[in-house]
């Protein structure tokens, strides 16, 4: 792989990966769509991680004065000579992302806010000097990046409500040339402040700030944002004229977020991972976005980077990591016995109907759980089938990415669940050091009632499996005294579960196995012969386990067979 491109592992500068030499996957082509049919206001929403960042600042490095126009040398737009040569490095850019814009409370958020802004405004610093701003124009300048006594800015309330207005019509009037304004991840001072409980205060100054710049400012030749959520316009856009807002059920610009199959093909035979194209789709691809097909790009980066470091490493969760996945926890909490029904046919393989709210306030994301669904699918967690013809959307999970994302939160959740009645608990656990077999059965079958089983033919036997060892996992994690392990190595493998109880000296090993046909007895001894055969007890013995109970169990759907050997 000597001599290769390097992989932009997490990067988002458009200016670094072309200057540095970094694989880049051209979307320059967007320029040209964008400029075709461009509004005053163009927003695009997309869930995290699909670009939205990187294309904003290859954005801001073609429009911008004084960009370096060898960036877009061999870029698929270096082939519109007349549009390069009428736009390129031509107009004053404001550029801020919004990503960081919380706290726990107003104020704090506030003064994230004012730095950002004020830190843009310094990239302007030649305004305090200029001469084509009248002398309290430049006074107006300065008091955008003046600071306090603790090097903060210092810019008020109202001056904060009018510093982008402000800063477009001082960088119009140097320049004798409208402003592009680009403003990154424009929801998540929203979000932040919905959870920490300053919503409406946050909304008001988000309605003021891009209501003075964006709405009926002269000065503004026209400005994209970004975001995960098309927020209603009657909570921060109200009076909004020629206002295009693109989401993932719009086939416009659908392939200028994520990579699509022809361009993750032609990666994989740049870095000669074509044997892994397979593992790649089923874990990271069938995202639809209007008519197209998309993989999510971090995963797809992320994996191959891995790949780079070691060619045997099997794909794993990258996308997950990257922001908390708490909605679908809060979901599945929220959700009565249909809903419930839903996820789990969702999660075995099925698609599902349903009404998308695209525009919605974040108010409304809690007042019933059908908004939820909206969110989920606009985030990224759920997937159009097909492009939607009616007012309803047939929705699926996916890929295996976001289907063990699913599981991991159902599972937490149940963990959650549970422990709020700890006495049962408790007398479950305590059934497995008493070798209270009809015990554990009936406690466990209770258990999976309460819980979503798997059972799509397509999901594999060994996650089936891990799906009920999580549960049980769980379910011991709360046991005081416990020495509980997943996966132990002992004698000639690693049984799925073993619990060191050791002011008893009890040791126990667990395997589990799926009853495929609902074959429970022959599931339970083919457990119970796997932990006999490959003397996973050895292990327990060695450290000094007087009393060993092993248990084979097999689970089908919601319900589970307990043996004891």
């Amino acid at each position: 792989m000597k001599g290769k491109s390097r992989l932009p592992m997490g990067m988002e500068d458009f200016e670094r990966i072309r200057r540095e030499g970094f694989y880049y996957i051209d979307k320059t082509k967007m320029i040209k769509d964008l400029l075709e049919h461009i509004a005053y206001v163009n927003l695009f929403t997309r869930p995290r991680r699909f670009g939205k960042t990187l294309n904003m600042s290859m954005l801001k490095c073609f429009f911008e004065i004084g960009s370096d126009k060898t960036l877009f040398k061999g870029l698929e737009i270096s082939r519109e000579k007349e549009l390069c040569d009428q736009y390129m490095g031509k107009f004053p850019v404001i550029s801020i992302s919004l990503k960081n814009v919380e706290g726990e409370t107003f104020d704090d958020a506030k003064r994230k806010l004012r730095l950002i802004i004020g830190n843009e405004a310094l990239r302007f610093s030649f305004l305090a000097e200029s001469d084509k701003l009248a002398e309290s124009e430049r006074i107006q300048y300065t008091k955008l990046i003046e600071l306090d006594d603790w090097g903060e800015f210092a810019m008020s309330d109202g001056l904060l409500e009018d510093s982008l207005f402000m800063l477009s019509r001082f960088l119009q009037k140097h320049y004798g040339q409208r402003t592009i304004v680009l403003i990154d991840e424009y929801d998540v001072p929203l979000d932040k402040a919905y959870q920490s409980g300053y919503y409406d205060t946050m909304v008001a100054l988000i309605r003021a700030l891009f209501g003075q710049a964006l709405k009926t400012n002269s000065s503004l030749y026209f400005a994209v944002l970004t975001g995960c959520l098309r927020i209603s316009r009657e909570s921060i856009f109200t009076g909004f004229n020629n206002f295009n807002v693109y989401t993932i059920m719009d086939a416009a610009y659908n392939e200028y977020f994520g990579f699509s199959d022809r361009e993750v093909l032609e990666l994989l035979e740049y870095y000669g991972f074509m044997d892994k194209y397979d593992a790649i789709k089923e874990w990271y691809d069938d995202y639809r976005f209007g008519s197209l097909d998309i993989y999510c790009p971090w995963d797809v980066i992320s994996y191959c980077h891995a790949l780079k470091m070691t060619p045997s490493v099997s794909p794993k969760n990258y996308w997950v990591n990257t922001s908390s996945n708490n909605i679908i926890k809060k979901f599945i909490g929220r959700a009565k016995s249909v809903t419930r029904n839903e996820i789990e046919f969702l999660l075995n393989g099925g698609s599902i109907k349903k009404q998308i709210r695209q525009e919605l306030t974040y108010r409304d994301l809690d007042s019933k759980v059908e908004n939820l669904w909206s969110l989920l699918f606009m985030t990224g967690y759920l997937t159009q089938c097909r492009e939607a013809d009616t007012e309803w959307t047939e929705i699926v999970i996916p890929n295996r990415e976001i289907h063990w994302i699913f599981m991991e939160q159902i599972q937490e959740w149940f963990e959650e669940e549970t422990i709020k009645d700890s006495k049962k608990l408790e007398e479950f656990c305590h059934a497995f050091q008493e070798n209270n077999v009809s015990a554990i059965e009936e406690g466990f079958n209770a258990y999976l009632k309460k819980t979503i089983s798997i059972r799509d033919t397509n999901v594999g036997k060994e996650m089936k499996e891990n799906f009920y060892h999580g549960i049980l996992l769980g379910l011991f994690g709360n046991m005081d005294g416990w020495d509980v392990k997943s996966n132990a190595e002992s004698g000639e493998g690693y049984s799925d579960i073993s619990v060191e109880i050791e002011d008893k000296e009890i040791g126990i090993v667990i395997e589990f196995k799926y009853a495929e046909h609902a074959s429970f007895d022959a599931g339970c001894k083919e457990a119970l012969k796997q932990i006999r055969d490959r003397n996973y007890e050895e292990a327990l013995v060695e450290d000094g386990m007087k009393t060993i109970y092993k248990y084979g169990i097999a689970c089908h759907k919601k319900r589970c067979k307990v043996i004891s050997g």
